[in-house]
This record gives structure tokens, C-alpha cells and sequence, in this order.
């Protein structure tokens, strides 16, 4: 019956290999290697992001061998290609920050371009890391052909403690005239083994985590190491079951629904994830046909515990501690008999979630907590709205310390990451000051540049108790403090925070979800009058290009050429 089935199959790719006037393209196949029965069978896309360079995907072309064997005993041919990966760590505090989330897009885009260029039947997806994961993950929406989400894996915590989010401030606050013995002991000791950036809770592990609630990823995703047997096994079971799915015609369509983002909001407050999931969750649920809102986020915060907190975020336990305590798996056991998750969303397993999970359980109840136990009441994020951000802001409250939970502060005002960054160094930031830096949003960047390096210095320096940040560029998901991201709309875009002077009082309260600048309407007005719109930093390639065409934060800052598009997505109805 099976094979009955397989050989009265009409696959996708038969348009661009079958038939007489097809005899180049099968030619072409065959020189560069692949046998006339190979270019009969399903042809699999396997899209992987590899490079020698850093950590995070120095890994992923021997998961990739794994994946590309899965999909050979299954009958299928893998059809393996690259495409670019930029690591958010190398570039901080550099021009090349500018980068990372355009790439986002610009990934995504090639996964389109080689897959529908190729009119492939199926695609596994291979990354790792901030911006790759969310990319990839777009493409998969976007193309709507059976697809799985395969990534790399977090690392080891490390001996020596590296992972201390204190000792971890330090090395990215060295400066050339501030390297002692200690910090040279740190930035000298492994990182661990070869795998993800770290084993804590960054953009990289919230969006593997998010491809595991939203039923596209291998579970395990997220918590499985590089060099564990389980993950090589992960990599030839998706080449196996990608054929499958071919043959089942098992779209991401039939898989993701509105119940499943629903579903990543709540874990996503859960666990206490990257701010960055605000960015990339809303662009993934557009290319699926759905919209997220800042507002949805706000909901699942105030409905959802927090019952995970992994470090930086004043917490000792890594994804590793995760995995021994039972996985996400256990985690979405845990949620759906909570009657806080939906289990019967389906998956790239054929069954639904609630059946996947039904045999995982939660083995350290420190790790992941129960919900009448929570670390707080209300999500690991928090939307804040006022006079400052209009359109809304988002800030990591699992990773805020209690006494600035509420702040008010002097405003010290910087166009730039890099004029903020030269004056922390030499000493100009005071307790209870508010820093800050504008002209940072995806248009003003361009780019929105991640600040980690300027929220480590903060707290290597002691001032993350007294000192908030506030900025229309967005942040890392290592960084903690009273740091708020995303402000909308962005100071390029006429937004209040361009008006914002020396001096000024800005207030913000978690509590009450409320951020304002306490500057009256007759001062604002006359500034108003001043403001002048500062010319683009970039005017050629693609910097320009994001510029143009990137939605503001609140609506995922990704690269649109038809604003009408985004009305007919459909409303997940949180």
C-alpha cells in the first residue's frame, strides 16, 4: 500500500525534472554527481548554516551529514545548500551590529530563492543562532512545503564558572586599560563544548524553543548538546521523517495554527525568553498568515507564571538543568495539564503535542516550577506603554532586580550606541541616572543594534541596581537589568525619545506597564518645532534597503514591499 502510494505520487519537483523538454535540468544533476534513480525521488532542500568562524554553527555541517543519510534511507535526495550566518556576540559594539537583523530577512529570502528556484519537494532547515533560527523559520511559513526545523543545540555549561552572569559583565566590559588577572583567567577558560553560544537563555535557545512549541522543530531542539548521541539521532530521524512527510503532504499550514503562537507566548512568558521573541514571533506569524501584537504579549504576560528562570537572569540553572529535568517536553506536559497550553495543536510528528508529551515529566521542580509555585505571577516579559512609547516597549522582568522594578531617573541622552559606550567608559553615567540611546530603530540604525556590551558594562559597574537604559534599538537575551528595548515609534520616525533632552525625568513602572517622559506639552511643542530629521547613516546597499522598507519593532521589523499585505493577516484572537 505504501509503495503504492509513493510511486502514484505527484511531487512538487517534477515540473522543473520531468518530461522531455526537462532532459538539461536532469543532465545538469546527474554531472554534478547524482544518479538518474536519485533524480526520481523526492528532491529534500537542506538548508544549512554552517561556518567555521564561531561556535554557534561550527557544528552544524556534521548534524547536517546525520540529516542528509536520514533522508537517503528514506528514499529521498538531498538537495544540500548554504546560506549565511552572523553571530550577534562578534559583532556587539562594532559597525557590524548594524547587520544581524537585517540578515534575518535577507536569510530568509535565500531559503525562498533556492527552494522555489529548484521547486523542491520537502526542506530541512539547520541554524543555531539569533537571527538564523527566526529566518529560517519565516522561510518555512512562507514556502508552506513540508518542513522541519533542526538545530544545532545548546553548549555545556563550562567548568570554572564561566557562565556567572557577573564574571560574564566583566569580559564584556574589559577596555584596553581595564584587563586584570581575573578577567584574562575568564576570557582564557573553555567556553565548553562545541555547540550554541552558551547553555543560558538567549535569543538563540528562545527561538529553538519556539520552533518546538510551535510543532515545526524536533523536540529536543533547545536542550539536546551538539556532541549528545541524541542529537545525531535527532538529525537522521528529520531526514527520515522529511520524506515522510512529503509523501503525507504534511505543509506547515496543517501543522501551526493561531492556538500554536498562543502557545509560544505563554511558554515564551514561561520560561522568561530573549525580548527578542517580540521581534521574530510576530515576522514568523505573518509569513504563516497571522498577527501578534505587542498587546498579545501583554495578555499572555499578565495570564502566565513564571516558572523557569534560566541565567543571566539572576538564576543559577542553564538549559542543560533544563534537559535534566525533563526538557521542554516536560514543560509542555506540565502546561497543557495546567490548562495553560493547548495540547491538541499538531506536529511535524504527525500526532499532537498532547500525545508527544504525554510521557515527559518534570524530574527537579526547582528547575521547572510548579505553577502554584511560580518565580513570579505574571510572565518573564513585560509591555510597558506611556507617553515615551506610545506604541509600546519591552522590557526582561526576569532578569530585573526587585529595586527597579519602578524607576525614575535623569535622562542622559546619546544618538548613538557608541557615543553611550565612550561615556560609561570614561565615567559620565551616575546612580540613578536613565540612559538614552536613540536613533538606534531599524530605520534609524539602520539595523537595530543589539546593546549587550553597553547593559554588561552597566552591571560590571555596579550601577544595574540604580541605573535604567532606555533605547528604540532592542537588546540581547543575556541582557538584564532595568533595560527597556524596542520604544515605539523610534526617533527617526518622529517618536517622543528624539525630543528627549539632558536632564529630563523619565519614570517607568512594571507594575502599572507604564513608561512616560514627565516633560510638559508646552516645552514638548517648542521642541517639536526645533526637530529636525537627522539624513540616513547608510545610503547604499543592503543597510539602505532595510531602511526603507523594515515595519517598525512593534510589528516584527521585518522587510515588507506592500504595507497592504499585513491587512490581510488574521488576528490570533489571544
Amino acid at each position: 500500500m505504501e509503495e503504492k502510494r509513493r510511486e502514484n505520487c505527484k511531487l512538487r519537483s517534477d515540473v522543473m525534472k520531468s518530461g522531455t523538454d526537462r532532459a538539461l535540468a536532469r543532465l545538469l544533476m546527474m554531472a554534478g554527481g547524482i544518479t538518474k534513480e536519485q533524480v526520481k525521488k523526492p528532491l529534500i532542500g537542506v538548508v544549512n548554516s554552517y561556518t567555521n568562524i564561531f561556535t554557534g554553527h561550527a557544528v552544524l555541517d556534521k548534524i547536517c551529514r546525520y540529516v542528509e543519510d536520514g533522508i537517503l534511507m528514506a528514499g529521498g535526495t538531498p538537495a544540500v545548500t548554504n546560506t549565511i550566518a552572523l553571530c550577534d556576540g562578534m559583532c556587539e559594539n562594532t559597525p557590524g551590529m548594524l547587520y544581524p537583523l537585517p540578515s534575518r530577512d535577507i536569510i530568509a529570502d535565500s531559503v525562498e530563492a533556492y527552494v522555489n528556484g529548484h521547486s523542491l519537494d520537502g526542506l530541512i532547515c539547520i541554524a543555531n543562532c539569533d537571527k538564523i533560527v527566526p529566518g529560517m523559520l519565516m522561510a518555512i511559513m512562507r514556502l508552506n512545503i513540508p518542513a522541519i526545523f533542526l538545530s544545532g543545540g545548546p553548549s555545556l555549561p563550562p567548568d570554572g564558572g564561566y557562565d556567572d552572569a557577573t564574571k560574564f559583565a566583566k569580559i564584556m566590559a574589559a577596555t584596553e586599560d581595564d584587563i586584570d588577572a581575573e578577567r584574562n583567567e575568564i576570557e582564557n577558560s573553555p567556553m565548553g563544548p562545541c555547540g550554541g553560544c552558551n547553555s543560558g537563555m538567549g535569543t538563540a535557545v528562545s527561538m529553538q524553543i519556539m520552533s518546538e512549541v510551535l510543532g515545526i522543530g524536533v523536540l529536543g531542539n533547545s536542550t539536546v548538546p551538539h556532541f549528545f548521541t541524541r542529537r545525531y539521532n535527532m538529525g537522521v530521524w528529520a531526514g527520515q521523517r522529511i520524506v515522510e512527510m512529503v509523501y503525507e503532504d504534511l505543509k506547515p499550514s496543517d501543522i501551526v495554527s493561531k492556538e500554536s503562537f498562543k502557545n509560544c507566548l505563554r511558554v515564551d512568558m514561561m520560561m522568561g525568553c530573549s525580548t527578542n521573541t517580540t521581534l521574530h514571533l510576530p515576522a514568523i506569524a505573518a509569513e504563516a498568515g497571522y498577527k501578534i501584537t505587542l498587546e498579545d504579549f501583554a495578555k499572555a504576560s499578565r495570564e502566565t507564571p513564571q516558572i523557569a528562570k534560566i541565567y543571566p537572569s539572576m538564576s543559577p540553572h542553564s538549559m542543560e538543568d533544563v534537559r535534566l529535568a525533563g526538557g521542554i517536553e516536560a514543560l509542555l506536559h506540565q502546561g497543557i495539564k495546567g490548562g495553560y497550553l493547548n495540547g491538541d495543536v499538531n506536529t511535524i510528528y504527525g500526532k499532537p503535542m498532547c500525545e508527544m508529551v504525554a510521557h515527559a515529566k518534570v524530574l527537579n521542580p526547582e528547575v521547572i516550577r510548579p505553577f502554584d509555585n511560580p518565580y513570579t505571577k505574571e510572565g518573564g516579559l513585560a509591555i510597558l506603554k506611556g507617553s515615551l512609547a506610545p506604541d509600546g516597549c519591552v522590557i526582561k522582568t526576569g532578569g530585573v532586580l526587585p529595586e527597579m522594578y519602578e524607576h525614575s531617573g535623569r535622562a542622559k541622552v546619546f544618538d548613538s550606541e557608541p557615543e553611550c559606550y565612550k561615556a560609561i567608559i570614561n565615567g559620565e553615567i551616575q546612580p540613578g541616572d536613565c540612559v538614552v540611546i536613540r536613533y538606534e530603530g531599524p530605520a534609524g540604525g539602520p539595523g537595530m543594534r543589539e546593546m549587550l556590551t553597553i547593559t554588561n558594562i552597566i552591571r560590571a559597574k555596579g550601577l544595574d541596581r540604580s541605573v535604567s537604559l532606555i533605547t528604540d534599538g532592542r537588546f540581547s537575551g543575556g541582557s538584564v537589568g532595568g533595560v527597556i528595548g524596542h520604544i515605539c515609534p523610534e526617533a527617526i520616525k518622529g517618536g517622543l525619545i528624539g525630543l528627549v533632552e539632558d536632564g529630563d525625568i523619565i519614570e517607568y513602572s512594571i507594575p502599572k506597564g507604564t513608561i512616560d517622559l514627565k516633560v510638559d506639552e508646552e516645552t514638548l511643542a517648542k521642541r517639536r518645532e526645533k526637530w529636525v530629521c537627522p539624513p540616513p547613516r547608510i545610503r547604499t546597499g543592503m543597510l539602505a534597503q532595510y531602511a526603507k522598507l523594515a515595519t517598525s519593532a512593534v510589528r516584527g521589523a521585518r522587510m515588507l514591499g506592500d504595507p497592504s499585505i499585513e491587512e490581510d493577516l488574521v488576528s490570533i484572537d489571544y
